[in-house]
């Protein structure tokens, strides 16, 4: 993400709040309640997006994660692409004696 991304989704949050804010007030709650209502769709709001955040880093679905896991076996799939035929027969014979074994 670049930094301008990230200065463009917080003055979205920020004016989110605001509007909300000004929506509540406009459905007839007074100012304080309608800035405590606000707060806690914020707050919310970032509970629920860290939980995203450590439910993805827990089961490691991360964009690093998968990008490593993709890495790793392109590089497998190179090196067995670059084996003859008898070094590519001499591990599947390798492969079948450790399932028999």
């Amino acid at each position: 993400m670049r930094r301008i991304d990230a200065l463009g989704i917080g003055f979205g949050v920020f004016a989110a709040g605001g509007l909300a804010y000004l929506f509540l007030q406009g459905a007839g709650l007074d100012s304080t309640t309608a800035g405590i209502w606000t707060q806690v769709a914020l707050v919310g709001g970032l509970l629920g997006w860290v939980a995203t955040y450590a439910l993805r880093a827990v089961t490691k679905t991360m964009t690093y994660n998968q990008q490593l896991k993709d890495y790793e076996e392109a590089v497998l799939q190179k090196r067995l692409e670059e084996l003859t035929p008898e070094e590519l027969a001499k591990l599947q014979a390798e492969i079948e004696a450790e399932r028999k074994g």
